[in-house]
């Protein structure tokens, strides 16, 4: 086993930390171990210490866990069983009734909806601000908040923070910066080098790849917070199984490629978008028009594959072309091998709607796979006629 991933590259982390050969029968691929129960050693005698109940450790999660915490540059990752599993997690353990805390302006319908409806009703309250400006952000702090929970580049409208400096605003205010770091991965971006507290992935989406496994994840240096997530997941049983945490894993093995592949798409289609007359504004960090394009130079290994635009001719004419895509599928998520297209106000942000949050109803958000580029631009160029 990786023990140490220090100084090693991406790739290799990806493909060996926490995955050692497994010592009984040699096989390369961590096993599936689909089991419930572990047999004691006596009473109390638990193998490795955890293994007594797989609500509360199971090998196979242990690998993965191992594995994303060396491809984040951390000391603990917690897997969880989908994406709002973990952000609950991470919100339970950080605050208590009365606590605050500054939200950023554009982040995933399914956030907003855990704070402003469930988070809310146990005494929590909470600020929107722009997190790419500073001075906004720290004007929404108070004294009682905890938490500055960022995005970076957000869902949908791909807006970038600065992360350093979010760190450093958090922490002089007492807080601290918790980053869903789902859209970039760890191949793009590792928000605990760059000062964050807590990150937050959905591995649903880029992590897993392929569009076949739900599950999330909460990654931090901490040993106190790893301990109070771990009490959390295992008292509200919010755990992946085995063979999901099993695929998990598989999909960190081809990480890098994919993201690559996802990267080199993505420019290819926002060239196109840019040039089309019935496309108004194109949001990807990688344009150099972008606001925050300079900062996701500097903070990202590349800029993504998401890309979203808003269509010149208002919210029929998105709805009318994401209906006619033929390789690009009308659906929710993001980050699979294949490309999926989808309207926002309708879809994923729905919950935001009439909120600060809202998202232009013209707008159209695409997670661009790993197709030939040709027939994806020719498939959005058809749709928008």
């Amino acid at each position: 086993m990786v023990h140490d991933p220090a100084g090693l590259g991406f790739e290799t982390r990806a493909i060996h930390a926490g995955q050692e050969p497994d010592p009984r029968t040699g096989s390369v691929i961590v096993p599936i171990y689909q089991t419930s129960t572990y047999a004691q050693d006596g009473v109390g005698g638990t193998r490795e210490g955890d293994y007594e109940y797989s609500r509360t450790a199971n090998p196979t999660r242990t690998a993965l866990e191992e594995a994303l915490a060396a491809l984040e540059g951390a000391r603990h990752t917690l897997a969880f069983g989908s994406g709002m599993a973990a952000s609950d997690a991470v919100l339970r353990a950080t605050l208590r009734p009365g606590d605050h805390l500054v939200l950023g302006n554009d982040v995933y319908g399914g956030t907003f909806r855990l704070i402003d409806k469930v988070l809310t009703q146990w005494g929590v309250t909470y600020s929107v601000a722009h997190l790419s400006d500073l001075d906004e952000v720290r004007a929404a702090l108070r004294p009682e908040t905890k938490l500055i929970w960022c995005e970076s580049p957000t869902n949908p409208l791909l807006g970038v923070s600065d992360i350093p400096a979010l760190a450093q605003i958090a922490h002089v205010g007492g807080a601290r910066l918790v980053v869903d770091n789902t859209f970039a991965t760890p191949y793009l971006q590792t928000p605990i080098e760059l000062g964050a507290d807590i990150v937050v992935h959905s591995t649903t989406k880029y992590l897993g790849g392929h569009s076949d496994v739900v599950g999330g994840a909460v990654v931090t240096n901490s040993d106190e917070l790893r301990e109070q997530l771990f009490f959390l997941r295992n008292a509200s049983g919010a755990v992946p199984g085995a063979f999901d945490a099993w695929l998990t894993l598989r999909g960190l093995k081809t990480l890098a490629v994919r993201m690559e592949r996802h990267c080199d798409n993505a420019e290819r289609v926002v060239e196109a978008l840019v040039r089309h007359p019935k496309v108004s504004r194109v949001y990807y960090p990688g344009l150099t028009e972008h606001p925050g394009h300079d900062v996701a130079a500097k903070q990202m290994r590349r800029f993504g594959g998401m890309v979203s635009f808003d269509h010149a001719d208002g919210e029929q004419a998105a709805l009318d072309a994401a209906a006619r895509t033929k390789l690009f599928i009308l659906a929710e998520s993001l980050g699979g091998v294949e490309s999926l297209i989808e309207h926002p106000g309708r879809m994923t942000h729905a919950s935001v709607a009439g909120s600060l949050l809202q998202v232009p109803a013209e707008l159209v958000r695409l997670s661009v796979g790993i197709e030939d580029a040709r027939d994806l631009v020719a498939d959005l160029e058809q749709a928008l006629g």
